[in-house]
């Protein structure tokens, strides 16, 4: 089995990012291709880790490549794992309203069970928008 952590940048304009739209089409497709992660975006960027066996993997990061609502995707890591770490599909949205404190109890709580180096790029991550 194999977890997949990458970053990309949403493009606006004509194709306006709605998580709500992402999360139902997120949900259909990982559930069809047993992949499971979590998914943070914050209203620029999207944080994701995919798990699954490795052509599942693959297919859907080709598909998220394809995607003409991100850009700059980067892989930041991709290992083998023994079990799943994130157990259910999960998508994490930060509210502009909503707190920076609460964003990273989110991330936290998304990522308890994850290995160290990948909660603490989830952390990282939600910190570093609280900061911007």
């Amino acid at each position: 089995m194999r977890q997949l952590v990458y970053i990309s940048t949403a493009v606006g304009g004509a194709l306006p990012v709605d998580p709500g739209l992402i999360l139902s089409a997120s949900r259909r497709n990982n559930a069809r291709a047993r992949i499971t992660g979590a998914l943070w975006f914050d209203g620029k960027r999207f944080l994701q880790a995919l798990e699954g066996e490795d052509e599942m993997v693959d297919a859907t990061f080709r598909r998220i490549q394809a995607d003409p609502r991100h850009r700059a995707l980067v892989v930041l890591s991709s290992r083998e794992i023994a079990t799943r770490e994130f157990g259910e599909w999960a998508m994490a949205y930060r509210d502009p309203r909503e707190g920076g404190d609460d964003a990273v109890e989110r991330i936290a709580t998304l990522t308890a069970k994850a290995a160290p180096e990948v909660r603490a790029t989830f952390e990282s991550f939600a910190r570093i928008r609280r900061a911007a």
